[in-house]
């Protein structure tokens, strides 16, 4: 049974507190407006939170939790996930910040693991001061695909335009290696089905990018798309799925082919994350599609040089929130529909 509205709680991990993060947290609740559609819980601590909100000159009103159980729908609950202080030193890479943005990643992956928050949305983490012994993830995505179920997808979204990644977070030397049919037909099962539970589309069309210039002009600039993706291609394409590709990558986006498809699959991470980040103007959303819980983000990272200035745009920010409640609805209408399908009129 779907929630109402005002009932689906969003757990956020507060990210790197010397970047942006918390600023873009703030600027997005400060519209009273957002806890009518959702009730937040920022995993933290709310004498940290105070600090910072003092800092910015907000005006917020905070509520320090100790358990997830007191949550107070309309307000901006905040866990205390610690008690002990926090030296800040605002747009500094910093070991130390970096374990708590640790832990409260860890701890709202748990809570959304166990139902206690519906959907969770994570402020931006350094990459480096993140790694220690106990964490050894390049970032969000990669835990989140050890903890929870599924095959975790990072699909960049922006209203109608969505891009997906066949690999991500590898060197580009790598890529050529890593595209096997195995992959391809997983990657483009997860981009699918997120399409038609996540985001309301029946009959999704789903392109992809070659991989060399040109998708390789017939072998001459290199044999992976003729070798390996278009026969996958063809193979998902003759199952049902429609899919097309591959495309030259280079006139894609600039020619308008990009608004002809629900998805776009690029080969590797900057092939996609270029065009998207450059059409999306600071509102994309990275989320992170194919497993049983919902996570997103903003598309942006920590921001160092204007931390603590209040000049930070939350509209990337606010975006992840709505698009989080957005496939929280879709998905439990799509569960309802699945679970009670249309009946077959009998003639």
């Amino acid at each position: 049974m779907m929630k109402k509205a005002e009932n689906i709680i969003v757990g956020i991990s507060i990210g790197d507190l010397n970047g942006i993060g918390s600023e873009v947290v703030l600027k997005t609740f400060e519209d009273s407006r957002m806890l009518e559609l959702c009730t937040p819980v920022i995993f933290a601590n709310v004498k940290i939170m105070s600090f910072i909100k003092k800092n910015l000159e907000s005006a917020v009103a905070l509520h320090g939790i100790d358990k997830l159980d007191q949550i107070l729908p309309g307000k901006i609950n905040v866990l205390n996930l610690w008690r002990e202080g926090v030296d800040l030193n605002l747009g500094v890479n910093d070991e130390k910040v970096g374990e708590y943005a640790v832990k409260s990643f860890v701890a709202a992956t748990k809570a959304l693991k166990e139902g206690l928050v519906d959907v969770l949305v994570t402020a931006p983490i350094n990459k480096y001061n993140i790694q220690s012994e106990e964490f050894k993830f390049p970032g969000h995505t990669d835990y989140l695909d050890q903890e929870l179920e599924g095959d975790a997808l990072m699909l960049m979204v922006q209203d109608g335009l969505r891009v997906g990644l066949l690999t991500d977070h590898i060197p580009v030397s790598e890529v050529a290696s890593h595209l096997t049919e195995d992959l391809i037909v997983r990657k483009i099962e997860t981009v699918k089905q997120s399409l038609i539970q996540d985001f309301s589309i029946n009959k999704p069309k789903i392109a992809v990018l070659g991989l060399n210039p040109h998708c390789g002009d017939g072998g001459v600039i290199g044999k992976e798309d003729d070798a390996v993706l278009r026969p996958a291609l063809k193979k998902i394409f003759d199952k049902g799925t429609l899919v097309f590709g591959p495309f030259a990558a280079d006139g894609f986006f600039g020619s308008g082919q990009y608004e002809n498809y629900d998805a776009i699959i690029a080969t590797y991470h900057d092939q996609g994350l270029i065009p998207f980040k450059t059409l999306s103007f600071g509102k994309g959303v990275n989320y992170t599609a194919g497993l049983d819980k919902i996570r997103t983000s903003p598309d942006h990272g920590t921001a160092y040089d204007i931390a603590g200035k209040g000049i930070a745009d939350y509209n990337s920010f606010k975006e992840a929130v709505y698009l989080a409640l957005d496939v929280y609805r879709s998905r439990a209408e799509y569960a309802e529909i699945s679970e009670k399908p249309l009946k077959v009129r009998e003639k």
